[in-house]
């Protein structure tokens, strides 16, 4: 499959299809919007399932084939924001707070474009280690506290002035809701095992396409609320939102192929590398770098780089894998 056919099918796939439908609604100002709860409610079972999956084939494998690429998501976790800090800096000209919020996110993961890849993949009939969202947990928290860190150093007056406040920071950062449902039910999936998942196939699997599709359609609401701010942000930072997870999407490949992992795996991994956060990143820098932007980095992350990603992205990343492993259809 080359990358237009790839493009092709996943944009004809159903929670694509949502997505595009939820665009739509908002450039049509129609009155459609879920309720709060509800889209609380989706998000939750999201990563309840792909972490209680992921428990269990982490139960069936073993830690040996956990460490070395979780070592590598951490690596990655904390070096994205490291040079994505300098490019913003320098290039998209942000103001120091302002770059090391955006950086943050971009180091950060996307819990919902990892299950959209991972049913990319299933799609395919593809195989990749089922214990990949462990990655997705581990991923998660590094790239905020290094954010924080950048931020904080650059502000060396505001951090004399009032202090650092670690233990709210590092609380967000590592307890947070979407880390510490990904680590509870991962932890519960390795504890029950395979009998936990045949008890609960008809909730975690057998739902999981249709609450997938219809998280997508909210997102597209939300994705397209935000286009209105495209030219508040300027086009460096629109640049910087489409070519920087391209180049994380690469390197997360090959990580990941050096880490071990298969061909779908790797582009799991490089999934992973080339998304970023918009639920735990934003929750933790209101609270630890307040005088940074929201418009800025909300709407690079939602109304450029997640659409990109769950659209054009994934075949994308798909093919980087293909050429750079092999073994794929």
């Amino acid at each position: 499959m080359d990358w237009w056919e790839g493009v092709l099918a996943n944009l004809a796939s159903p929670p694509i299809v949502f997505f595009a439908l939820g665009v739509l609604s908002v450039l049509l100002r129609t009155d459609l919007r879920l309720p709060e709860p509800v889209y609380t409610a989706l998000a939750t079972y999201l990563l309840m399932a792909i972490g209680f999956k992921g428990g269990v084939a982490l139960a069936e494998s073993g830690w040996s084939q956990v460490w070395r690429p979780g070592l590598a998501a951490v690596l990655l976790g904390c070096c994205i924001p490291l040079w994505c800090y300098p490019v913003l800096r320098r290039l998209v000209r942000l103001s120091p707070v302002d770059a090391a919020a955006v950086a943050a996110h971009y180091g950060s993961v996307s819990a919902v474009t990892f299950v959209a890849a991972v049913n990319y993949l299933n799609e395919l009939r593809v195989p990749y280690e089922p214990h990949a969202s462990a990655f997705l947990a581990v991923m998660e928290s590094p790239a905020i506290v290094v954010g924080v860190l950048l931020g904080r150093l650059t502000q060396p007056q505001a951090a004399a002035e009032g202090g650092l406040p670690w233990r709210q920071v590092l609380h967000e950062a590592l307890l947070g809701r979407s880390v510490f449902l990904l680590l509870g039910a991962l932890a519960a999936g390795a504890i029950c095992g395979a009998r936990g998942e045949e008890a609960t196939r008809g909730f975690f699997v057998a739902p999981f396409q249709g609450v997938l599709t219809l998280f997508l359609f909210e997102m597209g609401m939300v994705a397209a609320r935000r286009l209105g701010e495209l030219r508040r942000v300027g086009l460096w930072l629109i640049a910087f939102g489409l070519v920087m997870p391209m180049v994380h999407g690469a390197v997360g490949v090959v990580a990941g192929h050096f880490a071990g992992l298969s061909p779908g795996g790797a582009f799991l991994m490089g999934v992973l590398a080339a998304s970023a956060s918009y639920i735990a990143a934003p929750a933790a820098m209101r609270l630890s770098l307040p005088q940074a932007n929201p418009t800025l980095y909300l709407t690079a992350v939602l109304a450029v780089t997640f659409p990109f990603n769950v659209t054009l992205g994934l075949p994308l990343y798909y093919q980087l894998a293909r050429w750079w492993l092999g073994g794929l259809p």
